[in-house]
């Protein structure tokens, strides 16, 4: 005792060290009340201790404390856990009860026992025989369930405390006010921590007890076994008919009842007791009675049953069962998941039963049957689903058969059933047989079964001889008919036969053979045996499969060759060829080729694992592949004891033969075709005879070429290598997998190996990923190729980076040598770089190589560029890609056309056509002294469904279009455009056509028509210059005989000419304006001594000049009187001395404003006539008009 309670001090030591929660409180339980504390966790971590001594010094602590009802006690409570969540209360009362009255009549819980755990609340029911227990609920009634009490509140009634099977649960806020209960049942209440529960909960009594009582009818086709489960409580089951009381313990079976009363001693018997129905159906050959599988709904409704239909048909009557939801089919040892249970029995004629299984919903229905029995396992309360069931005369299958000639159907029985037969001819002439049926006479005849499925009890055999004679056979093409029985289990067979000394001949087609165990079946199910017969029996050469090595079999004499092939099978046979082979003393010969590359082929003799015939050979001829090597390896093999000769193996290889034993070795790494040749003795029957397995193995004669790839050093590179040519020598592998085609992750590493692979064969190519996921990883980019693992065999072919963005980004693509230029009839790029730029989704943008007219190309997708170069050992960028912002068109090109050439533009995928519902467009760069001229060259338009195509043209910054067109609109072929300009086209949905354009731009320079007609309007002029020169020189010679008057300038005086008659001419017809002759031949050179003056002159006046005026500079007076002379004055032949400016040789000049005195048309008043003097001072101006034309007022809009 003192060592238990040292352990306990020092668990509870311990406990107090670790714990991390604790409650002290004390407890009384009531009078009759059993109070169990217990926590599952063990002692050091959990404990319920009792205080006690002085100043509660003794402390005793155990994990299950049950306290002594009616006695106080202090109880301290330590865990390391939540102690609410760690303890357990069971709070356990007995209610005794006589024959009519219970002992407490109310049922108490106190409450505020230990609130703050989860308490249970148990209440033992105690009883006489026969005597009931009824608690009536006091407050809110209570529901059953199978589901937790969402308010933590759970009660529970059980039949006894040993048998769980009988409880039921309940949740308040129900309709159930009583609880009912016998002799040992346990009703309970379980609460959640510091649930409030009232003090009394029950009001209990007793009574005679009164089972349950149900009134069921029976009809006389069905019976019903009611069965008590051995393992439950005794309970009686009595009918009562009547005055008639018939009492059952166990078992009582009823039927053909009406209203009949059943009383059980249990309060509920359908948790003792268990239900057998058994309900007889007969049908005829037209109809059942009754025609469904239905059972009264209610009868035994609430008990688990067992519902049997036992379905009884005639002879020869087909039974179809119907279930509307459908049957699964399971196995045995499976359940439903519903509880609701079928199974399917039909009776051999044995005395045998086959019983299949079967769940509700499925695709199994309807059965077919020659007749059944259907049990139903339903659950308590469940409905049962009807099903229908039909019956009709077993006429089974019947079908029209007609061999071909020399063919025979044998239709033959695989099961013992005997209620099925195949009968040939209709009635009354109908044979009918109930094993085997030969069909031999090649006309129609109707075969029948008398069962619904025959192909699960029949076979089928079609045979066919083929009778060859000399070197022709009267059934050249073998052919298995796939319209005879597809439905059986069916075995072609053709019977061979040629002369004795020859061999007939079985040639397969390009996919051959493939030789198998003869106990085997190929994976196609099309499974082909071929027998020959020896004089000593039947010899199987061996089975075989579709795809193999095997080309040619040739067998000796006689043979057969089958084919088996299942029921459920589509037939696909080979069409393999028979002919006649020459003499032979073989028993067969199998001619083989052998694959390239790395195989091994197994081979078996005649008749393995049987022994191959005494005193017979066989023969394998072997194709090598060249640059090959096989070795032969025998895997098993048997030798017998010889009376005569010895067992040998012959290898015959151009015209040379060896012979070698079965324990020699055999050959190894040889190259070239070659024969081998198996030849059995005489042999001791009473042994073990010759047999032999044996495999040739063949591997590539050349040496590989190894490459370690190492892709972990290049980010996101991957590589694909592919095989290009026919040449069938070459095998690549990667990681000692022989591949056609080999691609390498990024990131990973590879061994590669290439044997016999020349370089223009194979074909490498790389790829990277380059990835802009946002704005902080959208850096510039040069696509550059890396440097690949110098090992690879074979050059680069091609790279190609896929550009990948967000929406949001568009990707920039710019040539680092300057521009690029698109690949088109009459701009091809040379072969030595190419660039294919897709869009993301596949789409060709086109094909582009370096110096051109295109200075960037913006695309708003994920983009790939795939560089195709002659030699990728420049290391040079390919292409500068950067990233912008969202652009609204597809792809924005940005062009510079040059003037030495013209440039094409097309649209991407050219010549194939836009993308639908896409846009593209050029920003085309004209320099200042040039205009673009535009044509649309090979125009295609598509027919529209949706939007419409757009080819628009405007010039930058102008919102003006110089040109818009749809594909319903008049297209426009040229256009010329003075400056820089836009060029947009939008292609639509189309239902047919594509939309795709070609363009060329033309650049020229700008053309000054106004020059050019200022040009030839000056050489025009000078030519009537010249004239009028001549003119004038003409006429002064004629004058020159008359006198002239003469002008001369007086120092003081008026102006005056002689003989001038006072002017008495007006203007317009004198000839005082106009002077008669000039002297050319003066040059008045002694006059401009001083060259400052005409130095001083304007610019305008240094051209080529008519005539010469020079301003008077002599003495003049201080006034000069202004000559007023009349407007109208006789005009004579009039020559202009000076040309108007505009009419003159001279280059135009600026239109500035002059002043009258700065005129042509004026001259000063005060020049002489002949001789032209200037003014020594200056005065006032007094200007003549020296033109017949009046002047216009001049004014500055004049100019």
């Amino acid at each position: 005792m003192r060592l238990c309670a040292g352990r306990a001090l020092l668990g509870l030591v311990l406990l107090t060290a670790y714990s991390s929660e604790n409650l002290q409180t004390a407890v009384r339980p009531d009078k009759g009340s059993t109070v169990t504390v217990s926590t599952v966790l063990p002692l050091n971590q959990c404990a319920v201790c009792t205080v006690g001594g002085v100043n509660d010094t003794q402390k005793s602590c155990q994990s299950s404390l049950s306290l002594v009802p009616e006695e106080e006690v202090k109880l301290l409570f330590n865990c390391s856990q939540p102690i609410e969540q760690a303890f357990t209360v069971t709070i356990a009362r007995t209610v005794e009860c006589t024959e009519d009255i219970c002992s407490p009549t109310t049922v108490e819980t106190q409450p505020s026992l230990l609130s703050e755990f989860s308490r249970t609340y148990t209440w033992e029911l105690k009883a006489p025989e026969k005597t009931a227990v009824g608690l009536d609920i006091l407050g809110d009634g209570l529901v059953e369930t199978s589901q937790p009490c969402v308010d933590g509140f759970q009660y529970s009634l059980t039949t006894s405390k040993t048998n769980t099977r009988g409880r039921t649960t309940y949740c308040r806020g129900g309709s159930r006010t009583r609880l009912d209960g016998i002799n040992g049942a346990v009703v309970s209440l379980q609460v959640e921590p510091k649930a409030l529960v009232e003090s009394v909960l029950f009001q209990a009594s007793a009574g005679p007890l009164k089972g349950r009582t149900m009134v069921v009818t029976i009809d006389s086709s069905t019976t019903a076994v009611v069965r008590r489960d051995p393992a439950e409580p005794e309970c009686d089951i009595c009918s009562v008919d009547g005055t008639t009381r018939d009492c059952r313990t166990n078992e009582k079976t009823l039927t053909n009842v009406e209203k009949l009363l059943l009383e059980f001693s249990c309060l509920k018997p359908q948790d003792v007791y268990s239900v057998e129905i058994k309900k007889k159906i007969e049908c005829t050959q037209s109809s059942c009675t009754p025609a469904a599988g239905e059972i009264a709904p209610d009868l035994f409704k609430d008990f688990r049953r067992s519902i049997t239909w036992d379905i009884g048909v005639p002879q020869r009557t087909v039974l179809t069962l119907d279930f509307p939801s459908g049957l699964t089919e399971m196995s045995e040892a499976e359940t439903c998941p519903d509880g609701h249970q079928y199974s399917v029995s039909t009776i051999k004629s044995g005395g045998g039963v086959r019983t299949t299984s079967y769940c509700k919903g499925g695709t199994v229905s309807p059965l077919r049957l020659l007749g059944a029995s259907v049990t139903a396992q339903v659950l308590k309360g469940s409905e049962v689903d009807s099903f229908t069931f039909k019956v009709a005369p077993r006429g089974g299958k019947m079908m029209s058969v007609m061999p071909d000639p020399d063919t025979i159907i044998t239709i033959s029985s695989v099961s013992s059933e005997p209620d099925c037969s195949v009968c040939m001819n209709e009635e009354p002439n109908q044979i009918c047989k109930p094993t085997q049926l030969k069909l031999k006479d090649p006309f129609n005849t109707t075969v029948e079964f008398t069962c619904p499925q025959p192909q699960d009890l029949f076979a089928v055999e079609i045979n066919r001889e083929i009778d060859c004679t000399g070197t022709s056979c009267s059934g050249n093409i073998v052919q298995a008919e796939s319209s005879l029985f597809p439905d059986f289990n069916r075995t072609f067979t053709w019977d061979l036969k040629v002369v004795s000394t020859r061999a007939f001949q079985l040639d397969f087609p390009e996919l051959g053979m493939r030789q198998i165990p003869n106990e085997e079946i190929c994976p196609d199910e099309h499974t082909y045996s071929i027998v020959t017969y020896l004089r000593t029996g039947p010899a199987t050469i061996g089975t075989f499969c579709k795809g193999g090595t095997v080309t040619t079999i040739l067998a000796r004499y006689k043979g057969r060759v089958s084919l088996q092939v299942p029921g459920d099978r589509k037939l696909d046979p080979v069409d393999f060829k028979l002919s006649v082979g020459p003499d032979t003393s073989m028993v067969a010969i199998v001619k083989v080729n052998l694959p390239h590359g790395v195989s091994s082929t197994d081979f078996i003799s005649a008749n393995y694992p049987g022994e191959f015939p005494d005193n017979q050979q066989m023969q394998w001829d072997f194709t090598v592949p060249s640059m090959h090597n096989y070795t032969m390896h025998f895997q098993d093999h048997t030798a017998p004891e010889c009376l005569t000769k010895e067992v040998e193996v012959e290898y015959r290889k151009e015209n040379k033969a060896t012979k070698l034993t079965l324990t020699d070795s055999q050959p190894k790494h040889a190259q070239g075709n070659f024969n081998m040749v198996l030849r059995n003795c005489e042999t001791n029957r009473t042994l073990q005879g010759l047999t032999l397995n044996y495999r040739v193995a063949v591997m590539r004669s050349g040496h590989p070429v190894l490459c370690a790839v190492d892709l972990t050093k290049h980010r996101g590179v991957t590589l694909q290598i592919e095989r290009m040519g026919s040449d069938p020598f070459c095998e690549m592998s990667i990681d000692s997998k022989v591949e056609k085609k080999i691609n390498v992750a990024a990131g990973t590493k590879a061994s590669l190996s290439f044997l016999d692979c020349p370089n223009e064969d194979v074909r490498l190519t790389a790829s990277k990923v380059i990835g802009c996921e946002d704005r902080t990883t959208c850096s510039e980019t040069q696509l550059t190729v890396p440097k690949l693992d110098s090992c690879l065999p074979m050059p680069l072919h091609s790279f190609t980076w896929y550009l990948k963005i967000p929406a949001d980004r568009t990707v920039d693509l710019m040539s680092p040598t300057g521009s690029l230029r698109q690949s088109l009839p009459g701009q091809e790029c040379d072969q030595s770089v190419s660039l294919h730029v897709a869009e993301g989704n596949g789409f060709s943008v086109g094909d582009f190589c370096f110096t051109g007219m295109i200075q960037k190309i913006q695309v708003h997708s994920n983009v790939s560029v795939t560089a195709t170069v002659s030699d990728f050992m420049t290391k040079e960028p390919f292409l500068n890609a950067s990233f912008s912002q969202e652009i609204t068109d597809a792809i924005i090109y940005r062009v510079s056309p040059e003037p030495s050439a013209p440039t094409l533009l097309a649209t991407p995928n050219w010549p194939l056509g836009m993308r639908p519902s896409s846009t593209v467009s050029w920003i085309v760069t004209v320099p200042s002294q040039y205009e673009a001229h535009v044509q649309f060259l090979n125009v295609s338009q598509p027919r529209c469904r949706e939007l419409h195509t757009a080819s628009t043209v405007k010039m930058l910054g102008d919102e003006e279009e110089l040109i818009s067109r749809r594909e319903d609109e008049a297209a426009v072929d040229k256009l010329t455009v003075p400056r820089s300009f836009y060029l947009n086209m939008s292609n639509c949905i189309p239902e047919g056509g594509i939309f795709g354009t070609m363009t060329k731009i033309v650049l020229q320079k700008k053309s000054n028509l106004l020059a050019i007609l200022l040009g030839i309007a000056g050489a025009l002029l000078l030519l009537l210059a010249v004239l009028a020169v001549v003119c004038f020189v003409i006429r002064k010679n004629k004058k020159d005989r008359h006198a002239k008057e003469s002008s001369i300038y007086i120092g003081k005086g008026n102006i005056f000419r002689p003989s001038d008659g006072h002017f008495g001419k007006t203007r317009s017809d004198n000839e005082s304006h106009v002077y008669d002759a000039v002297d050319e031949t003066m040059r008045y050179g002694h006059l401009l001594g001083d060259s400052s003056y005409a130095d001083s002159m304007p610019a305008r006046f240094n051209g080529g000049q008519v005539d010469t005026y020079n301003t008077f500079t002599g003495p003049t007076s201080l006034g000069l009187p202004e000559i007023k002379e009349p407007d109208n004055e006789p005009e004579l032949e009039m020559f202009k001395t000076f040309l108007d400016p505009s009419e003159s040789f001279l280059p135009p000049r600026p239109r500035t404003p002059i002043d009258r005195q700065d005129s042509l048309g004026f001259q000063d008043r005060r020049m002489l006539d002949s001789q032209l003097c200037t003014f020594k001072s200056t005065g006032d101006i007094n200007t003549i008009q020296l033109s017949s034309a009046d002047m216009e007022p001049q004014t500055e809009d004049s100019f």
